[in-house]
C-alpha cells in the first residue's frame, strides 16, 4: 500500500517556501507535521514562521496549517519533537537566528506547547572546548531512550551566516525535559558535519549518522554506549550515497520474528545539479528520495526503494501504530531549485509496498 499527498505549498499563506520538514507520531497516535515557513526569501536568514499541521486518523486527514512558533522577523528554525512514549509528553526545542536555543512541552498530545524556556545556557558549556557563533539543533524528530533519556544531536559552527566550519554534538535530558546537559562532541575527524540524526540500536547504544561535506560524498556514523558520551571515530557508510543533504534515521518495532528494523531515508545520489549555473560550481544534485530498510543495526541495507525520483531533498520519518511508515519531505522545486521548494508532501507506505521490489528480485 502506498499513497502520497501534499501538506504544505509554495507560494501560499504569504510565505515564498516551505522547508525542513518535520513528523512525529505522538504516543496517542496522531501525526504532527510541522516546516519552516520562509517570508521574503528562501535563504536560512530571513523571516521564518514554524508551521505545523496535525492529523488524528493516521495521516489520512489533516487540519489545517497553524502557526506553532513566531520570533518577529527573525529565523525560526531547526525545529526538533520527540515523544516520551511512556507518559504522553512530548519535548519541543527549537533555536532562533542561530544564536539561541529554547525548550517547551506539551502534555495535551501536542495541542498546546505553553511557557517557552531559554536553554542556550547548555550550548555556552561546549564554548570552551568550541567557540561557536552558530548553534542549531537537529533537525527533525529526536529520540527518547528506552531508560528515558532524551537525546538531541546539535551542530555548532564558527563560521557565521556560512555555517561551516562545524561540528557535531548532543544534548540530552535524564529528567524528562526539566533540565539540559551537553554530551561529547563525535571525533572531529569529518569535513563540516552538520545536520545529524540519531537512532537507538537493539543493545541499548545509540548510533548518529551525519551529514558532512567530506570528498567520499557518503553518509558517516558514530555510536555511543550511552547516547551522550564516548563516541566512535565517524566512519562512512559505503551503501548510503549522499549530496550534502540531510536525511533520516527511525528504528521500528520488532516484527514477529523478532529482527530488528531500521529505515533510513535521504536523497540518494551524487550526480551534478541539472541547474548548468549550480553545475558549474560543482553543486551537486538533490533529487531521487529513498527508503532503505536494514535488519542488522545499520550495518547493511539490503531493501531499497526510490519515492521521488525527481528533485526531492529534506526528509523525516513516523510510523504509526497500524505499522504504516509515514515520510515527510520535499518535493519538486519552484523553477528547477529546489532550494525554494514547490511542496512538502507525505508518503505513505507499509513495509510490503517496501519490499515488494526486493520481492519481485528474489522470484526471478
Amino acid at each position: 500500500m502506498f499513497t502520497q499527498q501534499d501538506l504544505f505549498e509554495a507560494g501560499t499563506g504569504g510565505y515564498e517556501t516551505c522547508r525542513i520538514p518535520g513528523l512525529l507520531a505522538t504516543p496517542r497516535g496522531s501525526l504532527l507535521a510541522w516546516c519552516e515557513a520562509r517570508k521574503g526569501g528562501h535563504h536560512d536568514w530571513v523571516d521564518i514562521d514554524i508551521l505545523l499541521r496535525r492529523s488524528d486518523d493516521g495521516g489520512r486527514t489533516w487540519g489545517p496549517p497553524q502557526l506553532l512558533l513566531d520570533s518577529a522577523d527573525l529565523p525560526v528554525h531547526n525545529t526538533v519533537m520527540i515523544a516520551n512514549p511512556a507518559n504522553g509528553a512530548i519535548h519541543l526545542l527549537y533555536c532562533v537566528n542561530y544564536a539561541r536555543c529554547f525548550y517547551r512541552r506539551s502534555d495535551d498530545d501536542g495541542h498546546t506547547f505553553p511557557r517557552p524556556v531559554e536553554i542556550t545556557h547548555v550550548f555556552s558549556r561546549f564554548s570552551d572546548e568550541y567557540d561557536w557563533n552558530v548553534l542549531a539543533t537537529g533537525p527533525g524528530h529526536a529520540i527518547c531512550l528506552d531508560n528515558g533519556r532524551l537525546v538531541v544531536p546539535v551542530w555548532l559552527s564558527t563560521g557565521g551566516r556560512n555555517h561551516r566550519p562545524s561540528r557535531v554534538a548532543v544534548i540530552y535530558s535524564d529528567d524528562d525535559g526539566r533540565t539540559w546537559e551537553r554530551g561529547e562532541f563525535v571525533p572531529d575527524t569529518l569535513k563540516n558535519p552538520s545536520e545529524t540524526v540519531a537512532v537507538q540500536l537493539s543493545d541499548g547504544s545509540v548510533l548518529l549518522n551525519l551529514r558532512n561535506e567530506a570528498p567520499e560524498l557518503r553518509r558517516a556514523v558514530s555510536v555511543s554506549r550511552d547516547g551522550a558520551s564516548g563516541w566512535s571515530l565517524p566512519r562512512f557508510d559505503p551503501a548510503l550515497k549522499d549530496p550534502i543533504c540531510m536525511g533520516n534515521i527511525l528504528r521500528l518495532p520488532a516484527g514477529a520474528d523478532g529482527r530488528s528494523r531500521i529505515l533510513f531515508v535521504n536523497a540518494d545520489t551524487t550526480a551534478l545539479s541539472r541547474v548548468p549555473e549550480a553545475a558549474a560550481a560543482g553543486r551537486l544534485e538533490r533529487a531521487n528520495v529513498t527508503v532503505k530498510l536494514s535488519f542488522d543495526g545499520a550495518r547493511t541495507w539490503p531493501v531499497a526503494r526510490v519515492v521521488e525520483p525527481d528533485l526531492s531533498g529534506y526528509s523525516d520519518l513516523a510510523v504509526t501504530p497500524d505499522g504504516m511508515v509515514h515520510l515527510f519531505y520535499e518535493r519538486g522545486g519552484i523553477e528547477g531549485n529546489i532550494f525554494v521548494t514547490r511542496h512538502l508532501s507525505l508518503a505513505s507506505f507499509d513495509l510490503a509496498w517496501l519490499e515488494e521490489t526486493r520481492n519481485k528480485e528474489s522470484a526471478k
